[in-house]
């Protein structure tokens, strides 16, 4: 059986240090990329994933339905909104190019399954700036994002609560003791949304992991982190942090 392919758009920053000492400065820059522990842990498995940084994927994320067709699968992870509407033809020529946040809910309504992981600029993400709210993108998922900073920051971690059956193909095999987390993207579920697990009562049992379909294909919300820093290293050390994830994308592809 041939791997499905899927198209992991984000994941990447670029950091700018200033080092003094004494009279004397240097600046210095950094590239970091955030979804190293997830690849390896996909890496041979059912799934042949292509990996889109964000710095990448202002110019190259697809930008036709043609292009995107060619996954069955796309996940946005820590990748604002203004990456994907911003090609530099329209940022730095003032050309007109293809909406892409339409073309991912048309994508969507045509049979793709698209997932969202959380992070600083996920759903509304920090200050507000991944502003997802009211685009086509919240438009199929399962959630709706908030207008304001979603950010929620547990430095005291919380122990996810597994709500949905233990048969649905995403939780199957993964028991109900997972590993702590360090934060989460607030968001509301949508009605006809199917919560999977939530965060401590602490947090207001607000959702973790839900699932929502959209005209013939299926969308996926992981309100937290794949890696560092809301998912910490005891987390990626589980034995069903491989299971999880694949699980998500294989639902995500399954066709009803």
């Amino acid at each position: 059986m041939s791997r499905k392919k899927v198209l992991l758009a984000g994941e990447s920053w670029v950091s700018t240090a200033t080092h003094i000492k004494g009279f004397d400065q240097f600046p210095t820059v950094t590239y970091h990329t955030g979804a190293d522990e997830l690849l390896a842990a996909l890496k041979n498995g059912p799934f042949d994933v292509t990996f889109m940084p964000a710095h990448e994927a202002q110019r190259n994320f697809p930008q036709t339905m043609e292009a995107l067709s060619a996954y069955d699968a796309v996940v946005l992870s820590d990748l604002g909104a203004n990456t994907l509407l911003l090609h530099p033809d329209t940022w730095i020529h003032s050309k007109p190019t293809p909406n892409r946040l339409r073309v991912l809910r048309d994508y969507v309504g045509n049979g793709g399954g698209l997932l969202m992981f959380g992070g600083y600029y996920s759903f509304q993400g920090i200050n507000g700036g991944a502003r997802y709210h009211k685009t086509p993108v919240e438009e199929v998922l399962p959630v709706s994002c908030l207008p304001v900073d979603d950010r929620v920051e547990v430095p005291e971690g919380y122990a996810p609560v597994v709500v949905g059956p233990q048969s649905h193909p995403i939780l199957k095999g993964l028991g109900k003791d997972w590993p702590i987390l360090l934060g989460f993207n607030e968001v509301m579920v949508k009605d006809d949304a199917e919560v999977l697990a939530t965060v401590s009562s602490d947090y207001r049992s607000l959702p973790l992991l839900v699932t929502g379909k959209y005209g013939k294909g299926r969308t996926v919300a992981w309100t937290s982190d794949v890696g560092p820093h809301w998912l910490p290293p005891g987390f990626i050390a589980w034995s069903g942090y491989k299971t999880l994830f694949e699980q998500m994308l294989g639902w995500a592809t399954a066709r009803d």
